[in-house]
């Protein structure tokens, strides 16, 4: 009876550590990469979508992005989506194609994206913990139901602290790869 819901709130931390891998490749380290560009959304013939549905998004080197519309006539709506995004990019048109160069980043900037991997590292660790709460609380809950023994319980609520600790410690790695990745120039 325990085991499914161990089960369980392995797969929901294993999906808080999936989120916070894709929020921490939103923060650019100033090589060039299309997910950088993954939270555009353009008006394609009168709905939003992902710049990625619009167009072609390749790497021409280490700072330019190439973007090629599928579409001639959203070369000027993809080049004012990029214009408008939080991401200070400054694309330059070419024809059908669409160059973005990436400026350098100010040591300043590194530290500012820093500080927003160390704020999304800090959601995902307390997402973890609250999934080991609410798993706790269901242990409990077939404990109440007598589905399951105490020291069963015991020993499920052992394990799954054993789990998130080991979960907490992988998002801290991830935090350390990407500190190492935005600090390195």
């Amino acid at each position: 009876m325990i085991n499914p819901v161990k089960d369980n709130a392995d797969q929901r931390m294993k999906k808080c550590i999936e989120v916070f891998r894709q929020e921490l490749s939103k923060i650019r380290t100033g090589r060039a990469h299309p997910s950088l560009l993954d939270h555009v959304t353009v008006n394609f013939y009168g709905s939003q979508v992902p710049l990625s549905k619009a167009a072609n998004i390749t790497v021409l080197d280490a700072r330019t992005l190439n973007i090629t519309p599928w579409d001639k006539n959203m070369v000027q709506v993809i080049e004012k989506a990029i214009l408008t995004s939080d991401l200070g990019l400054n694309p330059a048109t070419s024809g059908t194609s669409i160059r973005v160069p990436l400026p350098h980043l100010t040591e300043e900037r590194r530290k500012d994206m820093l500080k927003i991997a160390k704020s999304e590292a800090e959601n995902a660790r307390v997402s973890v913990r609250n999934i080991r709460r609410d798993t706790n609380n269901e242990i409990k809950q077939l404990l109440k139901d007598k589905k399951a023994t105490e020291d069963e319980e015991r020993n499920a609520q052992e394990q799954t602290q054993k789990l998130t600790d080991a979960k907490i410690a992988e998002i801290e790695k991830i935090l350390q790869e990407k500190e190492k990745d935005l600090m390195s120039i």
